[in-house]
């Protein structure tokens, strides 16, 4: 991974990072950095709370951090200081940049001299101009001799198969991750081997070891992977799991059913752990854009909160256990993982709080358990797809025949036990990963976006997705949507030196080109702007499509956008008049805005309407036939107050929720109705409370005053 960092002197000690071009990974000639505090203008702060009980002395942080495009721009450098201006030593590990050039993404690390336990401490991250060089980095040699040591033990069926942290790091095969004068974290792994050394043919232990230079501190990530893609007889296996480290068992876990295609992780430290809550500045990170515009007058109530930490408990919360989602993501019905980013996520964006923050990043740790992790033994990478154009999960063996290669590219058949009840479902997928790896920078979120996001694309019938083109299109249309998501999102985050940023990178392309071909740019495309192929207009015996899916797609583009993904923004332009008739047009009654289910022909072979009185008429509830819109005679026909859309419209995860996201995108995308059709939205009388999950809570951007955003609880 391409790394700038550095930690220099200047007049007081501070802390610099290259931004640096994306051409230019591991410059380092360039001369040191003087900078004086007065002219240095924080862009954003990140609030470091004690949660010991004692007064804390040499206390290591480590966090990502985004940036907004300019905001540190080429050849600039990060400085790390504390309220009242004096700088602190730091590293600031380059993992992405923006287009232009400026940093997108970074993990930043120091060590605090002190923490009080009721005086935390305010890092203002500034912008400064110049390069500064790379520091000297730790070498694995260097925690070894400290005395370091760690080992993970897993008995089966009474055979013991054990993996040493310490030969993993002699071995040479080390990679960094982070590196640098303040840490280094290297990234190996080991095969679990039994007394003749001989390795399981499926279990494998990883391990991220950061190692903080002259603090006799390191953080383990211990990680057991059943992950292998292409290795014979993939099955679930059961062992009784022990992990030491420096000598003393740190985690034992009995009888522990390890599914196949999944993985778990535990972090532990070796030398005194901080007790630390690092809190990011919301409203930096949602206008960086690199996060949606989530309404940030949304107070989180603090009864969700202790449900939240509540529900986060037994075996949910272990190797294995869902966590907060939906273990069966085939489940319909609302609920809070279905969204951009989870309602546990949004409400920890919105709050910051502690325990919002450790439901999210505990619930993407647990992204392993679902059977939705295939690793290529040629790469030790996650599969791709365009190393395997014809692999599948949902086709026969036949349909993996690559005609290039002459072999076929099915996975093999089950050698055992294989039931998992953590089912995987593209039409259902949460965004476990993207906001933990944002705020965190750990390379165990960042290949977790990899697994899930390429899962997606691949577990498709190879000829229904052109193959190595990854098209989506033939799938419903909230698979379409999530899967756009996931791309968007890996693509954008990723490091840039990974390659498989540029895999997901065009995939997304792939995708929005068949887009705008099909719509955007297609004059015989439906007058609904509404996404109409093959996995749409199921509903109602084929005549009808599901606009609440359709709006999740909307929200999906409209996030790819502000991501900076520039094909996006014409098929935006193009979906936003979808949910914006839905709220303005003449002949069609916006009560109805968030319905169910939307006809748009009168049978299955019928031509598509070309109207949305027709597609209403055809749609509404005869209780309603002849009734003004909005009267008190169409709110008492349908059970609902005067101004009060139908679909659960006090709900969080009721079908207007589902339709705002697609709204405020569509009022920022300048569409010429698309702010009247958001005023509009929110001067309906009965709103949700998203009080405990606001994963719908997204505003415009472009809309302030009265109706930008939601605050009333439900009925008000």
């Amino acid at each position: 991974m391409r790394n700038l960092n550095l930690a220099v002197c200047a007049a007081a000690i501070m802390a610099v990072f290259s931004a640096g071009q994306a051409s230019a990974a591991g410059s380092n000639g360039a001369q040191a950095l003087q900078v004086t505090r007065s002219t240095v203008m924080p862009l954003t702060s990140v609030r470091i709370s004690n949660t010991g009980d004692t007064v804390q002395s040499n206390v290591p942080v480590t966090f990502g951090q985004v940036f907004a495009p300019g905001d540190v721009p080429a050849g600039s450098s990060v400085q790390v200081g504390l309220t009242g201006g004096a700088t602190i030593a730091a590293q600031v590990d380059a993992k992405a940049t923006h287009a232009d050039g400026s940093l997108r993404h970074a993990v930043i690390t120091a060590v605090l001299p002190q923490l009080g336990r009721d005086a935390p401490q305010n890092l203002q991250l500034s912008a400064v101009p110049g390069i500064a060089p790379v520091g000297q980095s730790a070498k694995p040699a260097d925690l070894l001799n400290a005395g370091f040591s760690g080992s993970v033990n897993l008995t089966i069926a009474g055979k013991l198969y054990t993996a040493s942290i310490n030969d993993a790091l002699k071995s040479g095969r080390v990679q960094e991750w982070l590196r640098g004068p303040v840490v280094t974290e290297w990234i190996v792994a080991s095969p679990l081997v039994d007394a003749a050394g001989v390795p399981h043919p499926h279990l494998m232990a990883r391990f991220n070891v950061r190692s903080y230079t002259g603090y006799g501190k390191a953080r383990v990530d211990v990680i057991i992977e059943n992950t292998w893609a292409y290795q014979p007889g993939p099955q679930n296996y059961q062992y009784d799991a022990q992990v030491v480290i420096g000598g003393n068992v740190a985690y034992t876990q009995n009888n522990l059913t390890h599914y196949h295609h999944a993985r778990w992780r535990k972090t532990f430290w070796w030398g005194v752990a901080p007790q630390t809550h690092i809190a990011h500045n919301t409203a930096y990170l949602i206008a960086s854009k690199a996060l949606p515009n989530y309404d940030q007058r949304v107070p989180i109530s603090n009864t969700a909160l202790n449900d939240m930490k509540t529900r986060f408990s037994g075996a949910k919360a272990q190797p294995m256990g869902p966590g907060l989602a939906e273990p069966y993501m085939p489940m319909t019905g609302g609920r809070p993982d279905i969204g951009l980013l989870p309602g546990w996520s949004a409400a920890y964006l919105l709050s910051m709080d502690q325990r919002a923050k450790e439901v999210t990043l505990g619930t993407a740790d647990l992204a392993g358990s679902w059977s939705a992790h295939y690793r290529d033994q040629n790469t030790d990478r996650p599969i791709r797809l365009r190393d395997y154009p014809y692999m599948t999960i949902l086709g026969t063996p036949g349909d993996t025949y690559n005609p290039v290669t002459k072999k076929r590219e099915a996975f093999p058949v089950c050698g055992g036990t294989c039931t998992n009840p953590n089912v995987a479902d593209a039409a259902h997928t949460p965004a476990l990963s993207y906001l933990p790896y944002l705020v965190t920078g750990d390379h165990y979120h960042l290949e977790e976006l990899q697994f899930w996001a390429m899962w997606d694309v691949f577990q498709t019938n190879p000829g229904y997705r052109s193959n190595i083109q990854g098209l989506i299109y033939s799938s419903n249309v909230r698979v379409q949507a999530w899967d756009l998501r996931n791309l968007a999102q890996a693509a954008y985050i990723m490091p840039d030196d990974d390659s498989m940023k540029a895999d997901f990178a065009t995939l997304l392309s792939n995708n929005l080109d068949y887009y705008n071909t099909t719509y955007t740019n297609n004059a015989a495309a439906n007058k609904f702007a509404a996404i109409t192929g093959p996995g749409a207009i199921v509903y109602n015996n084929n005549i009808g499509i599901a606009p609440w899916m359709d709006d999740f797609f909307t929200s999906a583009i409209g996030h790819a956008v502000e991501l900076g993904f520039t094909k996006a923004q014409s098929l935006l332009n193009w979906k936003a008049k979808f949910p914006v008739a839905r709220m303005l047009a003449a002949d069609y009654c916006w009560i109805f805005g968030g319905i169910y289910s939307l006809n748009l022909r009168a049978t299955a072979t019928s031509p598509l309407y070309t109207t949305f009185g027709e597609a209403f008429a055809a749609s509404r509830p005869a209780s309603v036939n002849g009734l003004a819109c909005n009267s008190p005679e169409m709110a008492k026909a349908l059970g609902l107050k005067v101004g009060e859309m139908t679909g659960y419209s006090s709900s969080y995860a009721g079908y207007p929720s589902n339709m705002q996201p697609a709204l405020a995108y569509a009022a920022d995308s300048g569409d010429e109705g698309g702010q009247a059709a958001w005023r509009k939205f929110m001067q309906r009388s009965v709103l949700p409370d998203y009080s405990a999950y606001p994963e719908f809570a997204i505003v415009p951007r472009s809309v302030t005053g009265i109706g930008a955003g939601t605050v009333s609880p439900a009925g008000k």
